[in-house]
């Protein structure tokens, strides 16, 4: 550098043909990272603020200034750059003469720490002037004059600065004694600033901020840092030593990387590459950690292009560690590119792209991958045995880890404890707990996370209780637990409602310290949650020192499974006024407690929010959306977020037809269903039960056959789910025995496809038949649960099996355990009064230990009009009408009573008292 600017000195004595060879860019360089001068042959460049200056440019620099009048005076009048550069200067020189003689017509605009430095340091109150303190453009003697300066401009009344000019000044004189009695404390930016803003030194530990040009700065500075200059200046010469240097000397670019100072340390390397200066390739892998870590993309795509701009590119080392980058950044894409274009592969770069489809991408391409590298004779090492196990745990691919475990036998590497554990959590996901286990057992070493994986497997299966077990047997063989295994074991107690257990893991957690974990405390939450001690949770969710958006949702979520959509709600408000950004899972939890409240006005702001939040094009919430509307019977709605929506999978298409079946618009239903077949969507067994279900509730035969033929076509197994809805909707369309045939063929039945059976024989009136089928079910040994007494009481009641019925009813509640519902005692009511037995009948409900409802004086109503007993009747109707005024049916069957009574007198009474109850003539005339 020092040889640079002598030549570039030496030529300011020559003539100016000869300093010609210089370009001078000071006055028109794009950015500060331009040089000031370059050579117009070489490709040299200077810049005048570089800190490895030689000590004396800044006085050849004031002499060149002086003297470059009369040099530009003698170039031709084709050189506008020198002509442009002298009336500059001298203007700038008239300003800060003209400031110096009255400061008070200038705004001082340093004191008020202005953010840019392009932002002027003083502009004039009624002018369009402005003045910068550190302007090439500026005189030399600017500098020399800034203490005056200084006092002239800041001093108060007294002749002395004000408190908050002095007190800074203060402040910096300490700082910089700070400074130089141990520069080590200090990051040095000087090299790396991106702007005149930046600091150039920077403490470690407080953040402080010095500036070398700071017009704050103590009058000996100056001649502190200039020793220092030329001390580094003897020591180091050029850029490409100093560089070279601070990279050996442990102030390299992993470390700054691992410091979180990313963007410094890429500056470095780009500065390095900018000037042709060669930086070492761990320089590169340490930026690609360091983007690796903070997640950031952009900033690892300028790494890949310095790495194929230095040539580095065929590096497989480097190679490998870009696919791992952009993998863990989520760009596979990138990631595969990267690998493909690589010249050849190792174990480490197989790894790398296997790990990244395993992580962020299709699993089974991580499994394909996996086998190409075999087949290239690569053998893989335990690394690669570990992230494959992950893909095939993360796609439930049983066999091929079944495959993989035969494999890792054979490579010796089953006795590994991080492949034995990978091998127990990968058995665990595929549903597999008892091959696990197996594992688990047979490691000669386990550590904390085996344990983890392995209690984390029951409670992911439900298996609460042989998860508690291992806990007992971790405090025995005195384990040291963690906060992944506090996690799991709460998990564990929530799968199972465990709640005396999980009060005693609080008491553990608390003794462990572990309390105040986020996580943990994000477990308690749920685990009180789910056991129904709402309170606790609650409690807990107030302890937490920290909390975030999952915590939030765990609290939210238990207020919504107990049906407490106000508290639900109002802790939502809540989160947004303590500035928490809901995610997809709380408007999630608070749409389905609006679709079971059929709260649609809240619904509705929670759909603005949506839109808001930016969330409306995320399919699991769009999915919500339209089941919430449907729910609340706005099918308009629900179909226009689903007309809107960018991607739609199976869940949408059936939540939009359960839509439509629910609100009895099967022929929608249907209809939706073509067009989802012509968009090529594939149906599931919970789109087929929707369908079946709207078939049967419309009694439409033809389309439930054609239902049952495009379910045999796609071979889609019949499960119990569609088994029963077929079940179901043949028995309601009158083909029993197609009914009948379906069970029959079904590789497996529940209780709920016995029932179905049961119901489609009440429905035709086949109660023989009915109580032979619930016999077979005994005998098979299937226990009737309580749908199944009220489909063989409701046969009874069809079939008039008044006995039969008395007989069941007191069986079941007698030996079966099973306590009577209000719609057992309905049908009991119905079937008593279908056989005339109204006295009876009325009787079994005033003994009802329960408090009947409508739907049971319904039923009394109806037999006393079948059966012509008026004042039954007119009993019956009081008790409806006082549980429910509006209740038309109520009112058009004692109508009916009356009328076949022949008073007509009465209906008219009647009909007056459904005008004064508001009802309309219209649900009087359906009704009748």
């Amino acid at each position: 550098m020092g040889s640079l600017w002598a030549r570039w000195s030496s030529s300011q004595s020559m003539s100016v043909s000869d300093h010609s060879q210089w370009w001078d860019k000071r006055f028109y360089k794009g950015n500060s990272e331009a040089p000031d001068f370059k050579h117009k042959t070489t490709e040299k460049a200077l810049w005048i603020d570089d800190s490895l200056n030689p000590s004396w440019l800044q006085a050849k620099l004031a002499i060149f200034t002086q003297q470059a009048p009369r040099k530009l005076s003698s170039l031709s009048s084709s050189s506008s750059t020198y002509r442009i550069s002298s009336s500059q200067a001298s203007r700038t020189q008239q300003l800060w003469e003209e400031i110096l003689s009255d400061p008070s017509q200038w705004w001082d605009n340093k004191s008020d720490d202005k953010r840019k430095p392009r932002f002027p340091d003083f502009k004039h109150r009624t002018a369009k002037k402005a003045l910068w303190i550190h302007d090439r453009l500026n005189p030399p003697w600017v500098h020399a004059r800034r203490a005056a300066f200084v006092q002239c401009q800041e001093q108060g009344e007294s002749g002395l600065p004000k408190p908050e000019i002095a007190g800074r000044i203060v402040k910096m004189e300490q700082l910089w004694q700070e400074f130089f009695s141990d520069p080590s404390r200090w990051w040095d930016n000087r090299l790396i600033k991106e702007g005149r803003n930046y600091p150039d030194f920077k403490h470690k530990i407080t953040n402080e901020g010095l500036w070398v040009e700071n017009w704050l700065n103590p009058p000996w500075v100056e001649a502190k840092m200039a020793t220092m200059a030329l001390g580094q200046t003897q020591s180091g010469g050029g850029l490409t030593q100093r560089l070279s240097y601070s990279l050996k000397n442990g102030d390299n670019v992993s470390k700054l990387c691992r410091e979180g100072r990313l963007k410094d340390a890429l500056h470095i390397v780009e500065l390095m590459v900018k000037r042709n200066i060669q930086a070492p390739i761990n320089a590169y892998v340490g930026l690609l950690k360091g983007c690796t870590r903070s997640k950031a993309l952009a900033e690892g795509k300028r790494v890949h292009a310095l790495i194929v701009q230095s040539g580095l590119h065929s590096d497989i080392f480097l190679g490998s560690t870009l696919v791992n980058m952009y993998a863990k950044c989520g760009s596979v894409l990138d990631a595969r590119e990267v690998f493909n274009k690589m010249p050849e592969h190792n174990v480490f770069s197989w790894t790398a792209i296997i790990a990244a489809y395993a992580d962020y991408g299709p699993g089974g391409e991580a499994i394909n991958l996996f086998q190409q590298m075999q087949q290239t004779g690569i053998a893989p090492d335990k690394v690669a045995f570990v992230v494959v196990l992950k893909a095939c745990a993360r796609i439930g691919d049983l066999e091929q880890g079944k495959q993989l475990h035969s494999n890792i036998i054979k490579s010796g590497l089953e006795s590994d404890v991080t492949v034995g554990n990978t091998l127990v959590s990968m058995y665990a996901k595929c549903g597999c707990i008892e091959d696990a286990h197996e594992v688990f057992v047979k490691m000669n070493k386990r550590n904390v996370v085996s344990w983890n994986a392995m209690v984390a497997g029951y409670a992911q299966q439900g298996r609460g209780k042989e998860a508690l077990a291992l806990y007992e047997q971790m405090k025995q063989e005195g384990v040291q637990m963690n906060d992944i295994t506090f996690v799991a074991l709460l998990n564990a107690c929530a799968s199972i409602a465990a709640l005396e257990k999980g009060k005693q893991l609080h008491s553990h957690i608390i003794r462990s310290g572990f309390e105040s974990d986020l996580k943990v405390g994000t477990a308690l939450v749920d685990m009180y949650a789910k056991c129904g001690i709402i309170e606790h949770a609650r409690q807990v969710f107030n302890r937490m020192s920290e909390r975030d958006v999952v915590s939030w949702s765990a609290m939210i979520a238990g207020y919504a499974q107990q049906r407490l959509g106000k508290e639900a709600l109002a802790l939502y408000e809540q989160m947004k006024q303590e500035d928490v950004q809901p995610n997809k899972v709380v408007y999630v939890v608070l749409l389905n407690a609006c679709a079971s409240a059929v709260a649609l006005e809240q619904g509705k702001q929670l759909h603005s929010d949506i839109i808001r939040s930016d969330f409306e094009s995320d399919v699991i919430v769009g999915n919500t959306l339209i089941d919430m509307y449907a729910k609340c019977g706005c099918m308009e709605d629900a179909r226009e977020v689903f007309n809107k929506m960018n991607e739609r999978d199976v869940i949408s298409w059936t939540a939009m037809i359960a839509g439509y079946a629910r609100q009895g618009l099967a022929s929608k239903a249907l209809a939706l269903y073509e067009q989802m077949k012509q968009e090529d969507v594939q149906p599931n067994n919970a789109t087929y039960a929707v369908l079946l279900n709207a078939c049967a509730g419309v009694a439409a035969l033809e389309q439930g056959k054609q239902l049952h033929s495009d379910i045999i076509k796609s071979g889609f197994k019949l499960d119990v789910i569609t088994g029963n809805s077929l079940i179901d909707m043949y028995a309601k369309c009158g083909s029993i025995e197609d009914a009948h045939e379906v069970f029959v063929k079904m590789n497996e039945q529940d209780v709920g496809s016995w029932t179905a059976m049961i119901a489609g024989y009440a429905h035709q009136g086949l109660g023989k038949e009915a109580l032979t089928f619930l016999g077979q079910m005994r005998r098979e040994g299937i226990k009737p649960n309580e749908a199944t007494y009220v489909s063989v009481l409701s046969a009874c009641s069809h079939s008039g099996l008044v006995n039969e019925g008395r007989y069941l009813f007191g069986s079941m509640c007698r030996d079966h355990g099973v306590t009577p519902t209000v719609d057992h005692y309905a049908c009991m009511v119905d079937l008593l009064g279908r056989a005339g037995c109204l006295a009876d009948a009325k009787d079994f409900i005033d003994k009802m230990p329960i408090q009947p409802n409508s739907v049971i004086w319904i039923a009394l109503l109806g037999a006393a009009k079948n059966h012509g007993q008026v004042e039954m009747g007119r009993r019956a109707f009081d008790c409806v009408v006082k549980l429910e005024p509006e209740n038309a049916a109520a009112y058009v069957l004692l109508s009916n009573i009356y009328a076949a009574a022949g008073r007509r007198d009465e209906v008219e009474k009647i009909r007056k008292e459904m005008k004064v109850a508001g009802l309309k003539e219209s649900a009087w005339m359906q009704l009748d």
